[in-house]
C-alpha cells in the first residue's frame, strides 16, 4: 500500500485545510509547551511551536502505525535486507550502522546483526591497539576522503574538539581541489602528520587522486610515506594492502557512507583526537539513541516524533525545506553532515515498488549556526513569503565552560535566549500598521534541548537525526540507503577527464559542448 493510500493520509489532509493557527489567543500558553515535550537520552523534545493540535498528533500517529515505522525499524537493525527496491536491480542489502556501535549493553540478538557488531568490536579492538602502538608518534591528523567520509567525521570532530587530547589535532580534505590539500599541508610537522584515506572502495577518483598528492608532499622530503598513512576501506579492496599502509581498517557494505561516521570512517580520527574513551562515548550515546527509536513507544519516541512533525510540515503543509539552527558553535558543520544525510536518503522519486511517487518526499535541508544566522537569513525566515520549519538544538552549559557575566547574563544565557526569543517571535508574530514592521508569525518550529554537548550526547544527537531520517522513509515507503542520483555525474566526469588529458590549454565550454554530444 503507497504513502497516499494509508487512511491516516485522508485525515490528515482533511485536517490541513482544517488549519491550526500558532497566533490564535490562548493557543501558545506555558501549559501547552510543557504538555507538548518528551525527553530520552538526555535530550528533550518541545514541539509547542508547530502547527498541530492532540487531533494532528493522533492522526500522526496512526499514520505511524499504519505505515509500520517501528516495525521497520525494527527490520533495519536487526540485518533485515531492507536496501532494496522490487522489481528492479538495486543494492539489495542490509543496513546496520547501528550495528557498528553495539557492543555494549543489550545488543541486538539477530545473527545478522551480532555478526555486525562482532566485526565491528574488532575493529574497536584493532583500533585502540594501534594508537597504543603507534598514536604517540603523531600529533596532527589529516583525513581524506569526501562525501560519508569527510562531512560527517568532520561534523564530530569540530564538534567534540573541546574534549581532545592536548597536543592532538585534526584536519580534513575533501575537494580534488588542490588548493585544499595545499592549505592542509601549509606549516605542518609531516614527521607528527598520519593521513587517513578512506574509501570503502578503494576506488574513489577524488580521494585517489588526493591520496598521491598528499604522499608527494613526504616523498619531496625523503620520508617513507607508508609510515604515515593509513587506510579505512572495505576488506579485499585495491586499498586492503599492508605493504603500502601503517595500518589497515574495515568497512562494510552494509553500512552506507552518510550513516558511516562512528564506523572506522570517523573513529580513527575520533579516537585519535579524543583517545579510545572519548570515541567510545561517542558510540554509546548513539547505541542509547538506537535503543530508544527501536524500542519507545510512538508517543515517547523523540525520532519518530520529529519524523512526523517533518512529515506534517512537507506533505500536508506544503512546506519545501528545513533549516537546522544549533545554537552552538561547535555544531558548526552538523547542518552540512545533515544536509547529506537527509537529502540522500530521502531525495527519492519512486517508491520501494519502483513506482513514481505521486507526493513531496524529502525536503531540502540547509542552516547554520545560531545567533549568525539571526544577522543573515532570518529576514526571509520572518517576513519572507515561503515559510521555513525550523529545528533548533541548544545546551544549558557550554562545552569550555569559559564564560562572562555581562550586565546580569552570561553568554551562554544570552545565546540560549536568543533561541527562545527566535522561536516565539515566528509563532506569534507581530501586527503593526507600518507592514514593513509587520510580521505574520505562525511559522512552525520545535526545539531540542540537552545539559551539554559532550561525547555522549554528541553521539545520541546523530543518531537521533539518523533516525529521524529513516522513520520518514519508512513512513513514505521509499528506499532511504541507496544513493543512485550521486553516480551518474560521476560517470560523465570520468569521460570529461578524458578532454584533459595532455591538454595544458583546456577549454572549458568547448569540452562541456563535447561532451553533450557524447549523450
Amino acid at each position: 500500500m503507497g504513502f497516499l493510500d494509508l487512511e491516516s493520509v485522508k485525515k490528515l489532509k482533511a485536517l490541513a485545510d482544517k488549519g491550526c493557527d500558532l497566533r490564535k489567543e490562548g493557543f501558545l500558553t506555558p501549559e501547552r509547551i510543557s504538555s507538548h515535550q518528551k525527553s530520552a537520552c538526555g535530550f528533550k523534545l518541545l514541539w509547542g511551536c508547530e502547527r498541530v493540535d492532540s487531533e494532528i498528533m493522533d492522526a500522526l500517529f496512526a499514520l505511524a502505525k499504519e505505515g509500520k515505522a517501528l516495525d521497520k525499524m525494527k527490520a533495519m537493525q536487526s540485518g533485515e535486507v531492507i536496501n532494496s527496491i522490487e522489481g528492479v536491480e538495486s543494492e539489495n542489502r542490509s543496513v546496520l550502522h547501528t550495528a557498528m556501535r553495539d557492543f555494549f549493553e543489550d545488543r541486538i540478538a539477530s545473527a545478522p546483526a551480532k555478526k555486525a557488531s562482532d566485526e565491528a568490536k574488532k575493529e574497536f579492538d584493532k583500533l585502540k591497539s594501534f594508537l597504543e602502538k603507534e598514536g604517540s608518534k603523531f600529533d596532527h591528523l589529516i583525513q581524506v576522503g569526501i562525501g560519508g567520509s569527510e562531512l560527517g567525521p568532520k561534523a564530530l570532530v569540530i564538534a567534540s574538539t573541546a574534549y581532545g587530547k592536548k597536543g592532538k589535532s585534526v584536519d580534513f580534505v575533501s575537494n580534488v581541489d588542490p588548493d585544499d590539500m595545499a592549505r592542509a599541508f601549509k606549516g605542518i610537522n609531516l614527521k607528527r602528520t598520519i593521513v587517513v584515506i578512506v574509501s570503502k572502495s578503494g576506488g574513489t577518483m577524488e580521494t585517489l587522486t588526493n591520496e598521491k598528492l598528499a604522499r608527494s608532499y613526504f616523498e619531496k622530503e625523503g620520508i617513507d610515506s607508508k609510515d604515515h598513512f593509513v587506510a579505512v576501506t572495505g576488506k579485499g579492496s585495491p586499498m586492503d594492502d599492508p605493504s603500502r599502509y601503517l595500518g589497515c581498517f574495515y568497512i562494510w557494505d552494509f553500512v552506507g557512507g552518510r550513516y558511516s561516521a562512528t564506523s572506522m570512517v570517523g573513529g580513527v580520527a575520533l579516537a585519535f583526537l579524543l583517545g579510545i574513551e572519548g570515541y567510545e562515548a561517542i558510540l554509546k550515546g548513539a547505541s542509547t539513541m538506537d535503543k530508544h527509536a527501536l524500542s519507545a513507544p510512538m508517543e515517547k519516541n523523540l525520532p519518530l516524533i520529529s519524523a512526523l512533525l517533518g512529515i506534517w510540515n512537507r506533505n500536508f503543509l506544503e512546506m519545501a525545506t528545513c533549516a537546522i539552527i544549533p545554537y552552538s558553535q561547535a555544531l558548526l558543520r552538523f547542518p552540512a553532515h545533515l544536509q547529506q544525510c537527509d537529502m540522500e536518503s530521502n531525495g527519492k522519486h519512486i517508491d520501494r515498488l519502483g513506482k513514481r511517487v505521486k507526493f513531496h518526499t524529502g525536503p531540502v535541508i540547509w542552516g547554520e549556526p545560531g545567533t549568525n544566522g539571526q544577522h543573515s537569513f532570518y529576514q526571509l525566515i520572518h517576513q519572507g513569503t515561503d515559510i521555513v520549519p525550523l529545528e533548533f538544538v541548544g545546551f544549558e552549559k557550554s562545552q569550555y565552560a569559559e564564560d562572562l557575566d555581562v550586565d546580569g547574563t552570561t553568554s551562554q544565557q544570552k545565546l540560549l535566549s536568543n533561541l527562545f526569543a527566535q522561536a516565539v517571535a515566528l509563532a506569534l508574530g507581530q501586527k503593526s500598521d507600518n507592514p514593513n514592521k509587520s510580521f505574520e508569525g505562525n511559522r512552525p518550529s520545535r526545539m531540542l534541548l540537552a545539559k551539554q554537548l559532550d561525547p555522549f550526547h554528541l553521539g545520541a544527537l546523530l543518531a537521533y537525526y539518523e533516525h529521524k531520517v529513516a522513520f520518514q522513509g519508512f513512513i513514505w515507503n521509499i528506499n532511504s540507503f541507496d544513493q543512485e542520483g550521486v553516480q551518474l555525474g560521476k560517470k560523465l566526469a570520468v569521460r570529461v577527464i578524458d578532454e584533459f588529458k595532455g591538454k595544458n590549454d583546456f577549454i572549458l565550454g568547448k569540452a562541456f559542448i563535447n561532451e553533450l554530444k557524447g549523450l
